[in-house]
């Protein structure tokens, strides 16, 4: 049984109302089964939710709902209305009391960081409602949309949100299709030991990159998302995106062995944005977009 909950969690993170009439504002009673295969019932939409993670944060946010934030983490830097709101931790873990003092009806959180084992039993101990998003996938990021606008009792604003949303992302495949997909590195960051970060098949920003019209040049499914440099040489990519600065990317190519780099020689390395690719949330529509763009510029709009 939990399994089944487990896999409906996983393919839309499924919204189930109390059977009623009315529209969700006016439901009595909502219950959510979240990406742990809980269920969480409301009894009336929240309107005090501490966010924990920017995506979480940005989700609410995007359907409008901004001013219902009464908490956030504290590397949360978008919206910038909710910049400065109280935050309840951060890298090293986050506070119960703090989050406690929000006085939430709702906290959303994002199984990272230890969140979940630090807030989701102290929360249903304490009788506020908790719910685990997980966004993998950008159709995940759309159930989840839609998730939290009929549990916050606005289901209509994630409709037209995520509607808008496919709506250029479909675009962007209408513009794109057909056309031969140049072979992709994404490096998201740098280890102290020389290793790479990258985006690796299965992962969001990998998905990301795909719609955009691109393939990965490291494809296999159960691909680490450290790699080396030589193995960065040795895969040859068409393009090598670098999530961050033109700084830091410049530092990085200025390194030993990397002049060789075919993309590099053929000037076909460019920074993206980390918040449009390693923020699972709306704004990846806007960095397909621009990444779609950078990789056919003969279809752009």
């Amino acid at each position: 049984m939990r399994l089944k909950a487990v896999a409906a969690a996983c393919l839309g993170l499924a919204l189930a109302t109390a059977p009623t009439a009315t529209p969700a504002l006016a439901a009595d009673h909502q219950a959510i089964v979240d990406a742990l295969g809980r269920q969480v019932v409301l009894a009336r939409p929240p309107a005090r939710l501490v966010t924990i993670f920017a995506s979480n944060t940005e989700l609410v946010a995007a359907i409008g709902l901004a001013e219902r934030i009464v908490g956030i983490e504290t590397f949360t830097r978008f919206p910038p209305e909710v910049v400065g709101r109280p935050t309840v931790g951060g890298r090293l873990g986050f506070s119960v009391d703090r989050v406690v003092r929000q006085r939430p009806d709702l906290v959303v959180v994002t199984p990272a960081r230890q969140a979940v084992n630090q807030l989701v039993d102290p929360m249903e101990r304490l009788g506020i409602p908790i719910i685990v998003l997980t966004h993998r996938s950008i159709p995940e990021v759309m159930a989840n949309i839609r998730l939290v606008a009929g549990a916050t009792g606005v289901p209509e604003r994630g409709e037209a949100v995520t509607g808008l949303l496919q709506a250029r992302l479909d675009a962007v495949a209408a513009r794109i299709a057909g056309r031969s997909r140049p072979r992709i590195v994404m490096i998201t960051g740098r280890v102290a030991t020389g290793m790479l970060l990258i985006a690796r098949s299965g992962s969001y920003t990998a998905d990301a990159i795909i719609a955009a019209g691109g393939s990965l040049a490291f494809d296999q499914a159960q691909m680490l998302s450290q790699v080396s440099p030589e193995a960065v040489l040795r895969a040859d990519p068409d393009v090598v995106l670098f999530a961050g600065s033109a700084a830091d990317m410049a530092d990085l190519f200025a390194r030993p062995g990397w002049s060789s780099l075919r993309a590099l020689k053929e000037k076909r390395v460019f920074t993206v944005s980390r918040a449009e690719f390693l923020i699972p949330g709306p704004r990846v529509v806007g960095g397909i977009e621009k990444l779609a763009a950078l990789l056919h510029p003969e279809a752009r709009p």
